[in-house]
């Protein structure tokens, strides 16, 4: 595939990377002569020094010939126009960067399609979405659901009081469980694992489920004595917390601490009534004790500075605060987070690239996703009728190494997995791989 990504920001760049290994035909684009230096060298792309607004960039660029044009550019209003010349001027697939809602809404989808943009991507929305899946229970670093919740992925942790340490898949498997563990996650290691494989202390365990079955998932990972989430407490009024408290259940009393008291008059005419607006620094621990840091069951620090979100998540899970949230934009901070237990790390890098890579997919995918702290992927493919997949049991199908099926969902139902069962066509399947390897697994379902 020819992809031409518009932007050498932070998504842009990132994208641009994680599509090189993949052995696409990429070209990055950008005014920034110097952002584009110190890609070219290192990666396997094209770079082009150009406008992506300006028609004579865009032919330059090859445009005429792209299968996917992406739009990542700080500005929306660059992203929507980038998009409609690209379009105008052959590319088959355009995708762009937006920060503004009302954009998303369906009823205006059929009118940006007309314009030439043909998907529209909010990574702020998509981050807030994540957040609110992983307060919602305590116990829980990461929660995905599929199919509307007929099927659910869970990682936790595991700690000391854990039942199922030091015990291998393989006996776990002889005892009828309801669930799947499709990854660990051990020290910088991530592990597809096999019937020989133990889970041990401090290792991240990623089940697939169905709902019934999570309460016993959380008695076997020891997590029952966690505290629900009730009252939640959020540093930093972006836009990522304003989408937060939209998504947040109603159940759930939420506090937003800002320090810029003009912000905090804008956070008032943008969030609900119930939400709580406090002008101070999230960082000041009086402040905290004073706003009931002692009773807050979820702490999510959203500011534009990686460590001050993980410094004050540290904080807060030393002033008793079970669940903590950090936006963690710096990729390289992102292991540092995890060997610090810090709790849930968000990255709209890294949300954005995987909404946009199944995008790339010859395969009716409907969700991909990137576990944040491990490096592996999981994707929700729909059988095809005749698709290799279908031909035979999951054990003789040869899926490559590194690849493991979580369960799938046939007509709304959600169902574990075994190597004697047999995929049929229309089957949403949910596969598990190490990273970057979607792109080989899809040829067994097309």
């Amino acid at each position: 595939m020819k992809i031409i990504i518009a932007g050498a920001g932070a998504v842009g760049t990132h994208l641009a990377k994680l599509l090189s290994d993949e052995k696409q035909d990429i070209i990055l684009m950008d005014e920034d002569e110097e952002k584009l230096g110190k890609l070219d060298s290192n990666f396997d792309l094209m770079t082009v020094n150009a406008s992506p607004t300006s028609i004579s960039g865009l032919k330059n660029a090859g445009v005429a010939g792209a299968d996917l044009f992406i739009g990542v550019m700080p500005e929306e209003s660059r992203n929507m126009t980038a998009c409609m010349l690209a379009t105008n001027m052959g590319a088959k697939k355009t995708v762009a960067r937006i920060d503004n809602y009302e954009y998303l809404l369906p009823k205006h989808k059929e009118f940006f399609s007309q314009l030439g943009v043909h998907s529209l991507i909010y990574p702020e929305m998509l981050a807030a979405k994540d957040i609110v899946d992983a307060i919602k229970m305590s116990w829980i670093r990461q929660w995905w659901e599929f199919c509307g919740g007929a099927l659910v992925l869970i990682g936790t942790k595991m700690r000391e009081t854990a039942e199922i340490l030091n015990v291998s898949l393989h006996e776990l498997g002889g005892r009828n469980i309801p669930f799947h563990i499709v990854a660990i996650k051990r020290g910088n290691e991530t592990i597809i694992p096999c019937g020989n494989d133990i889970i041990q202390l401090h290792d991240i365990v990623y089940f697939t489920t169905t709902k019934k079955y999570i309460p016993y998932i959380r008695k076997i990972a020891g997590k029952e004595t966690y505290p629900d989430v009730r009252n939640v407490m959020i540093m930093g009024g972006s836009r990522i917390a304003v989408r937060t408290t939209q998504y947040v259940p109603e159940y759930m009393q939420v506090k937003i601490i800002e320090n810029d008291l003009n912000r905090c008059n804008r956070l008032t005419e943008l969030v609900d009534d119930r939400i709580m607006v406090i002008n101070g620094d999230g960082r000041d621990m009086d402040l905290l004790w004073e706003e009931g840091i002692k009773s807050t069951e979820a702490f999510v620090a959203l500011t534009d500075n990686s460590e001050t979100n993980i410094l004050a998540c540290l904080a807060a899970k030393r002033m008793g605060v079970t669940k903590t949230v950090a936006e963690v934009e710096n990729i390289d901070y992102i292991s540092m987070a995890e060997s610090l237990d810090i709790g849930t790390v968000i990255n709209k890098k890294k949300i954005a690239a995987s909404h946009i890579y199944q995008m790339m997919l010859d395969a009716d995918v409907s969700n991909v996703k990137c576990l944040t702290f491990a490096n592996a992927d999981v994707a929700e493919f729909t059988a095809k009728e005749g698709s290799r997949i279908t031909r035979c049991t999951v054990k003789d199908a040869g899926l490559p190494k590194g690849t493991t099926i979580g369960g799938l969902i046939r007509q709304g139902e959600g169902i574990l997995v075994t190597g004697n069962t047999i995929i049929q066509p229309n089957d949403h399947v949910v596969v598990f791989c190490l990273g970057m390897m979607i792109k080989k697994i899809e040829k067994f379902f097309n």
